[in-house]
């Protein structure tokens, strides 16, 4: 130890401290010498002479130390005269200065807010529409008073957020927004008028509430220093090219649960379906048994509106932040994320359940599932990344729950991530379009041919003379073969494809489970063969990010 302190000082002048900012280190090799010294001091005297006691013992005061250090780390290391680490020496330009970045990102405030200022004046304007609307298309019972308190609610909160120091405002007006879209199927409303106005008004309530500069939220360490690109990654998970293909497909899946919830609280007589007739008892088609089915009534409210719901939070969760959120609203990227989760386990479960307890099939919520399942692949690689990002914040000394809701600055291992990036609509509408589709995500031939294997299981039941049993067996495992291949088309979730092999390796089992003819033994254990050992083959990865691929 003593070696390396004097090699540290050593090489000060020619390898500048990646710690200290280039001060000279703090432990010297004599030190080394003395870490392991007691010193035992007696203050008899001085209590007897000068009746003096010590205020502070250290056990007693270390946690107040540390919180400090904590809650204001540029204050605290110049208060204690110590050098600050370089994430915080280099959160400022000009050095070591917290109180001109404070400064900074206050003007910054102030000059974005001002320029969209107009957006809190349009939340007032929504609010006098939700106080009016009750008379004007006859609404009743708890819906109307709802509206009128939620609408006034709605004109003081834009009001406070007219100034620039409010945006806690900011945040009650989103608040209210997803009140006032909830309402609507909460109450059960039949009127498919107060629904529609509804839904969209409270959309807009909330995008014009967060959506607009200044990004809601972080702090001045993480808005006006860090990298735009994570560390150990060649591309950036939180740009709009990879946030659009997930606004997109949610689009489609809120246009399919609204559909699907109008029937369901009677605002249309019937719903499409070109494909499943359903019961020959029942004068529904597939998609209407399956919605009106034991399984939807269970929920106290429409299941589809609540599906419709999710997916219009999901939208607008999308569409907040600034291209750095992974680290400058890391809780907005986390929601985003575990929002797609409930939707895509309930439409599994939904693709599942169809033909084995209802008996038929819906192809507009097979649809609705299909744009979840390719959904999740591009959510996974900015869920990853502001995971990534705590957990180094966490490591580096910062309260992890601070990092969460305020941000902060990142380590730059490569300068060039923190340069500004262009904008990526600049390019070439092909090349934005590629960007698009590929940001991220990839399926190697291998894993199209798991997919394919596991839709051909689904349908083992038209296609292959098995029982009940084995059909349902095929059924669920590829429902769940479908949902790894899913995943696994993330590149930063590559290794999920092994989980592929003990669905094989079931499909094998399947057939001397439930019995089988020969044919569909053989079927089973040829494709179960095929899920094994093509989920070894890993495929290219175009992207690189931290972490690694297996």
């Amino acid at each position: 130890a003593a070696v390396g302190a004097w090699a540290h000082g050593q090489l000060e002048p020619v390898i500048p401290d990646a710690i200290d900012g280039g001060a000279a280190p703090f432990i010297k090799p004599f030190m080394v010498a003395m870490a392991d010294d007691h010193y035992a001091l007696d203050i008899r005297r001085a209590r007897n002479v000068l009746g003096w006691e010590p205020r502070h013992r250290l056990q007693e005061e270390l946690p107040r130390l540390v919180a400090a250090l904590k809650s204001d780390p540029a204050a605290w290391y110049k208060t204690s005269g110590i050098s600050a680490p370089a994430w915080l020496t280099n959160a400022d330009e000009l050095g070591r200065n917290p109180d001109q970045l404070r400064s900074r990102h206050e003007s910054q405030i102030q000059s974005e807010h001002s320029a969209n200022r107009w957006v809190h004046f349009v939340n007032m304007g929504l609010g006098s529409w939700l106080v009016t609307q009750p008379p004007l298309i006859n609404v009743v019972g708890y819906l109307r008073w709802s509206e009128i308190a939620l609408g006034a609610a709605l004109i003081i909160c834009a009001a406070l957020a007219l100034s620039w120091r409010a945006q806690w405002a900011r945040w009650m007006c989103a608040g209210i927004g997803t009140l006032v879209m909830a309402a609507p199927f909460l109450f059960s409303t039949e009127n498919a008028a107060a629904y529609l106005s509804d839904t969209l008004v409270g959309a807009l309530i909330f995008g014009f509430a967060v959506g607009a500069k200044p990004e809601p939220g972080p702090s001045a360490l993480a808005a006006l220093t860090g990298p735009v690109v994570p560390p150990g990654w060649t591309y950036n998970p939180s740009s709009w090219t990879q946030r659009l293909p997930i606004i997109l497909l949610a689009l489609i899946g809120l246009y399919v649960s609204r559909y699907l919830a109008a029937y369901q609280l009677g605002h249309i007589p019937g719903v499409w379906d070109p494909f499943f007739a359903g019961s020959p008892l029942d004068p529904q088609n597939g998609t209407e048994e399956i919605i009106t089915s034991s399984v939807s009534k269970a929920w106290p409210v429409s299941d589809a509106a609540v599906g419709g719901y999710t997916y219009l939070l999901e939208i607008l969760t999308g569409i907040v932040g600034s291209r750095m959120r992974w680290r400058t609203m890391p809780w907005l990227v986390v929601l985003f994320g575990l929002m797609i989760a409930p939707l895509g386990i309930t439409s599994i479960f939904f693709i599942i359940i169809q033909p084995i307890v209802i008996g038929t099939w819906s192809t507009i919520a097979l649809i609705g599932a299909a744009a979840v399942l390719i959904q999740i692949p591009y959510s996974l690689d900015e869920l990853i990344a502001a995971l990534q990002f705590l957990r180094r914040r966490a490591k580096a000394g910062r309260n992890w729950l601070h990092v969460l809701f305020f941000g902060d600055t990142d380590d730059v291992l490569d300068t060039r991530t923190a340069e500004p990036k262009a904008d990526e609509f600049d390019h070439s509408p092909g090349a934005v379009l590629k960007n698009i589709v590929s940001g991220g995500v990839s399926l190697p031939w291998n894993l199209i041919v798991v997919a394919a294997i596991g839709l051909a299981l689904l349908f083992s039941r038209l296609t292959l003379d098995v029982g009940d049993s084995l059909a349902n067996a095929h059924h669920v495992i590829g429902a769940l073969v479908l949902t790894v291949v899913s995943i696994a088309a993330a590149e930063v979730a590559r290794p999920a494809r092994y989980l592929a092999i003990p669905l094989g390796a079931l499909l094998m089992a399947a057939p001397w489970m439930f019995g089988a003819n020969m044919a569909a033994i053989a079927v089973s254990m040829i494709l179960g063969a095929g899920l094994v050992v093509l989920s070894i083959r890993r495929g290219p990865i175009k992207r690189a990010m931290a972490g690694g691929i297996v």
